[in-house]
């Protein structure tokens, strides 16, 4: 099972992600710092990363980017993230920080499903809305 990382600081932002993709082969690890995120991700050997656009000081691009430099080598991108943004024009931001995937909230679990199914490589195994 593909194990997540789930970064915001809000909990409501991780209660909607847990709610969203309830029941699938993924497995969610809550964090809300994100100046830890890269050694974190290391650590606990992480699949995939789902990371708020708006966290703390930092932000979700500055998350991606720390993330990408630290896991990433050649032209592998290290490990994937899914960014959640706050509005469909901020898809720009994340096609920026190199973002794998992301997602407009409110978010489907559908949306959010086929993200991280793109993000992981995994099957997406996701209910609809």
């Amino acid at each position: 099972m593909p194990k997540i990382l789930v970064v915001a600081d809000e909990a409501w932002v991780r209660n909607e992600v847990h709610a969203a993709i309830t029941g699938t082969d993924f497995v969610l690890i809550d964090h809300d710092d994100p100046t830890t995120v890269s050694q974190t991700a290391i650590e606990l050997e992480i699949d995939a990363v789902v990371v708020d656009l708006q966290i703390k000081a930092m932000g979700g691009m500055a998350v991606t980017r720390s993330l990408r430099d630290a896991t990433g080598a050649g032209n592998n991108a290290g490990i994937p993230v899914v960014m959640l943004l706050d509005r469909t024009a901020d898809s720009f931001l994340a096609r920026r920080a190199g973002a794998a995937a992301w997602v407009t909230k409110p978010f489907t679990s559908h949306d959010l499903g086929i993200a991280l199914a793109t993000a992981t490589g995994a099957a997406a195994d996701v209910g609809s809305e």
